[in-house]
């Protein structure tokens, strides 16, 4: 069978069936220097414009033979749209993601999201330029799978209402946090299943703000469980569910929220991970996406030596254990991909080969 475009090699892969070889792929922001830089762009700029947005994503993929575009690049889209001014950091020539600088609801009790916000949220700030951007990339590079991703409840609140006040509130005020998660749980189903009919051919939810050093696993099962459960249940596959940093003690739990596949960064011990939940869960990471690609320190052969372990811990795909950071050094990002493709061809324990 000849070698597979990047699209049906993905979403086959999401459907357990046999693939040509390993998928080099993300589903959180994956925008690199290179290709802004070839483009024209400054980094400010692929933030606020669909067109740079979607360009920049589809460049990305390209220049470095990548099995996925994504979109957006930044967090701080849904907390722009429930009312809160966004910094682009336009006059600085370091990369700067954009940032909330101050919130407008200072404590858990300020909280009010409507259900005019929820039914509305996609027509406000700068969200309609995402599923505009969708559009943009399944037009200019139809050969690739279009990835999109949301954050989790919990850490959406803490875009929108500091995230110690929300961490306190807990274990404080539980009926009221749980009211307001309830609340962003709803907006977020509302923005997944959006992005879905714009054309994204799969979605991630990220919660990165309740790993187990953050949060205990008891915490996680009756507060965050059965809200990542809900979304999950409302949105159509492939969903892929991410936690950040330490999350081997939730590992079942995460597996039994309804996703097609798992998610971990390199906090994760993936072989440990694999026996927890077989050979029938996708699981997917887990480099780390600074010290590989770009740190100054990092040779080509470490980086080389790096990937080689990932592709062999149990995971069935590279995918980053966060986004990308941008700054890349490219004969060491090219090196790992090089490497995932000559050694990709290796059937993997949820996954065959062709």
């Amino acid at each position: 069978m000849a070698e597979l475009t990047p699209k049906e090699r993905v979403l086959r892969f999401f459907n357990r069936e046999p693939i040509d070889t390993m998928p080099f792929f993300s589903g959180m922001g994956m925008v690199l220097m290179p290709a802004i830089k070839k483009l024209g762009y400054k980094f400010p700029q692929v933030h606020v414009d669909a067109e740079k947005l979607a360009r920049s994503a589809i460049e990305s993929a390209r220049m470095f033979d990548l099995d996925s575009i994504v979109v957006p690049f930044d967090m701080c889209w849904e907390s722009e749209a429930l009312g809160n001014t966004i910094s682009l950091y336009e006059d600085s020539e370091d990369i700067l993601y954009p940032t909330i600088p101050e919130k407008k609801w200072k404590v858990l009790e300020d909280v009010q999201i409507t259900d005019d916000d929820i039914e509305n949220i996609m027509t406000r700030g700068r969200m309609p330029l995402i599923p505009e951007a969708i559009k943009i990339i399944k037009k200019e590079a139809p050969e690739y799978p279009v990835g999109a991703w949301q954050l989790g409840p919990f850490t959406q609140c803490g875009q929108t209402i500091e995230l110690d006040q929300v961490l306190k509130g807990v274990f404080k005020k539980k009926e009221l946090v749980a009211s307001i998660l309830d609340r962003f749980t709803d907006m977020i189903i509302e923005i997944g299943k959006s992005l879905r009919a714009a054309g994204a051919d799969y979605i991630t939810l990220r919660e990165p703000g309740v790993a187990a050093d953050l949060l205990s696993p008891r915490t996680f099962k009756q507060v965050i469980q059965p809200r990542l459960t809900r979304i999950l249940a409302a949105w159509d596959s492939p969903k892929v569910l991410h936690i950040c940093g330490s999350t081997d003690p939730l590992v079942e739990m995460m597996n039994e929220c309804g996703a097609d596949a798992l998610s971990f960064d390199v906090k994760n011990n993936i072989p440990e991970t694999r026996k927890k939940v077989g050979d029938d869960v996708i699981v997917l990471g887990y480099f780390d996406v600074f010290k590989l690609p770009c740190a100054e320190e990092t040779t080509v052969e470490q980086a080389v030596e790096g990937i080689k372990e990932n592709i062999t811990s149990g995971v069935d795909a590279i995918w980053p254990g966060c986004d990308l950071w941008p700054d890349i050094k490219e004969e060491n990002f090219r090196a790992m991909v090089a490497t995932v493709r000559e050694m990709g061809g290796t059937p993997t324990p949820a996954v065959g080969r062709l």
